[in-house]
């Protein structure tokens, strides 16, 4: 079991909805904070595997693995800002996604 040098999860698009989507402990949320943590090589590779059963049952896109790191609240926060724009909902129109209803579903 190799340490990884930062947590990581996993994140996907809904393929109905576009959706960002992130790997929890019972399945896809839409929500960061319920993601589903990887802390070793071992872990990560468990995530990406489920992630590409997920791409070909045609449940999910564009899935990958992201560095985070744990903040004191043990919520992961993306440490790259493609993730963390991600998980803001779209950036052209305010009026649709996570910033319409009101921050993170």
């Amino acid at each position: 079991m190799s340490t990884l040098k930062n947590p990581q999860i996993l994140l996907a698009s809904d393929l109905a909805d576009g959706e960002v989507l992130f790997l929890g402990a019972n399945g896809w949320e839409r929500n960061h904070a319920r993601a589903r943590v990887a802390r070793d090589k071992d872990e990560a590779a468990t995530l990406e595997q489920f992630g590409k059963a997920e791409i070909a049952a045609n449940h999910v896109v564009d899935v990958y693995l992201a560095d985070v790191e744990i903040g004191a609240d043990g919520v992961p926060t993306p440490l790259h800002y493609r993730e963390k724009m991600r998980i803001k909902g779209p950036s052209v129109r305010l009026d649709l996604g996570k910033q319409a209803a009101g921050g993170a579903r």
